[in-house]
């Protein structure tokens, strides 16, 4: 989906952040985690380093980083300015040796954000998920995950309910279903988040999952809504 929000120009006390991501991506991670400070992400499908990126926030008030994955090179040269803590790749995600990378980056084997952002209808989004599968997920755990199957845009190659059953195995709860955004005057429900319940404090999410409100293809502003009610 393409950028809309670009981020402040000064740099607010983390207590008030303003959060820039495109579905606000990066509060849910900061909620689900109570503001944790020094954390550690892997985004795949980086796109711009600063505008309505899931992890600028992240790395430059909360002193995050992690490691930035993007197949378009014309990026490069922003990363370097603009994401200076983290580790930038410029590879086709779905064909990348994970364990390999993780290993070189000094990546944790508890690890707070993953983003998958990918293009579904190319099936890079499924064949990346798969190579996590295949090659990490058994070593590593993600406390909180934002996977962007875009089923508004069609069901392609079974991604959306493929995804679901690895998560599931593995062991991590969907807090949000299709959770949606307004995107060029049409509401489209576009991504799944979970949290690993070793990582998080289920409290909250088990809360959040009885909530009668949440129900799936809930707008974005109202799983923020609901993250505080329970968080804060």
């Amino acid at each position: 989906m393409t950028p809309t929000t670009t981020p402040t120009t000064t740099t607010p006390p983390t207590t008030n952040v303003t959060y820039i991501g495109q579905a606000l991506q990066d509060r849910f991670v900061s909620l689900a985690l109570n503001g944790k400070h020094n954390g550690f992400f892997v985004e795949i499908g980086s796109n711009s380093p600063t505008i309505s990126n899931n992890t600028y926030v992240l790395e430059k008030y909360f002193n995050w980083k992690g490691i930035m994955i993007e197949f378009d090179s014309s990026f490069l040269s922003q990363y370097k300015i603009h994401r200076p803590n983290s580790t930038h790749v410029i590879e086709d995600a779905s064909k990348i040796d994970y364990k390999q990378l993780l290993a070189s980056a000094g990546a944790p084997k508890n690890i707070d954000y993953l983003q998958v952002d990918l293009d579904v209808d190319s099936r890079s989004t499924l064949s990346t998920l798969e190579n996590l599968n295949a090659n990490i997920m058994s070593d590593y755990k993600f406390a909180t995950v934002t996977f962007e199957h875009d089923i508004y845009t069609g069901n392609y190659y079974n991604t959306r309910e493929i995804s679901r059953k690895i998560f599931q195995d593995r062991g991590y709860t969907r807090i949000f279903s299709d959770v949606s955004i307004i995107f060029s005057n049409r509401k489209c429900n576009f991504e799944d988040w979970y949290v690993h319940p070793d990582l998080v404090n289920t409290e909250y999410f088990s809360k959040i999952l009885t909530d009668t409100e949440n129900t799936e293809g809930l707008d974005h502003l109202k799983c923020i809504a609901l993250l505080k009610k329970y968080t804060q």
